[in-house]
């Protein structure tokens, strides 16, 4: 059986630009939504409705036995939570993960908020750091594979952030979940881990794409899996926080592909300026 190679062509990263961007728009509907009385279904609806408007599909709904557009995962949801009637409420840690499909090719990215509560200000205040040092990871991560040579060196840039901006204690990465390739399927080889591995793993060369996705919690990394079979949550009740991003080397750089900007305001504090893909 022939193996499909990981590394993309130049015509075939190009093809991945509209997905990226109508994923980031999906993305940014149901994040404007987002408040205290708002159900995860409405967010749900908000994205599916930019997505259809693009001519794209949920490649979230070619998953078999899910026919939702997002993931809402709230609070000790870490990630895979099901849209519904859940209702939002101040203090909540919410995050959104989505992806589309535009004539054959795949996004995905994630995003994590913390609604505003002036009676529990210690409360948001923890969840708040935590979203922003995951998030940092990630664009560590990115970071590291705009300049590393192999993917293994992603996950050792991942861990480093949250290791050196973690409170007292440190904060648990989860291990059971990972980022992954990217293309014609949504989910792809290689596996992207989010912490340190001796495996140095394949070459970062032009063509390859990735969704990095770092999951990190408060408390433990010990998870479960909900009665719905899908949500994943942490077994001590801490909160979780979920970023993600679909991310291209070509041959001028690295292009973030579900940032309009190309990543640019998460890479500057890096010293890294992305290149739009020719």
């Amino acid at each position: 059986m022939l193996r499909r190679s990981i590394y993309k062509t130049p015509a075939q990263l190009r093809a991945m630009i509209e997905p990226g961007l109508i994923t980031a728009a999906a993305l940014d509907a149901a994040r404007a939504l987002i408040a205290p009385g708002v159900t995860t279904g409405e967010l749900d609806a908000a994205a599916s409705a930019v997505i259809t408007a693009r001519g794209a599909e949920s490649n979230f709904q070619m998953v078999r036995g899910y026919r939702h557009t997002i993931c809402a995962s709230v609070n000790e949801q870490v990630v895979h939570g099901i849209p519904g009637d859940r209702v939002l409420a101040a203090g909540d840690i919410v995050s959104i993960d989505a992806g589309a499909q535009f004539r054959g090719w795949n996004g995905d990215s994630a995003f994590s908020v913390v609604i505003p509560d002036p009676s529990r200000p210690d409360v948001v205040a923890d969840r708040q750091r935590l979203s922003d040092v995951t998030e940092g990871s990630l664009w560590a991560g990115i970071a590291a594979m705009a300049t590393a040579t192999h993917i293994g060196e992603i996950g050792a840039g991942i861990q480093a952030h949250i290791d050196a901006h973690a409170p007292a204690g440190g904060y648990g990465i989860l291990r059971d979940y990972v980022g992954h390739g990217i293309g014609r399927k949504m989910h792809e080889s290689p596996s992207v881990f989010n912490y340190r591995v001796s495996d140095p793993g394949p070459e970062i060369r032009p063509g390859l794409v990735l969704a990095i996705e770092p999951m990190v919690v408060i408390g433990d990394q010990e998870t479960f899996i909900e009665d719905d079979d899908w949500t994943v949550s942490t077994v001590d009740g801490t909160a979780g926080s979920h970023w993600e991003h679909s991310v291209a080397v070509h041959d001028d750089g690295i292009w973030v592909l579900t940032a309009p900007d190309g990543g640019a305001a998460g890479l500057a504090p890096f010293g890294i300026t992305p290149r739009p893909i020719g």
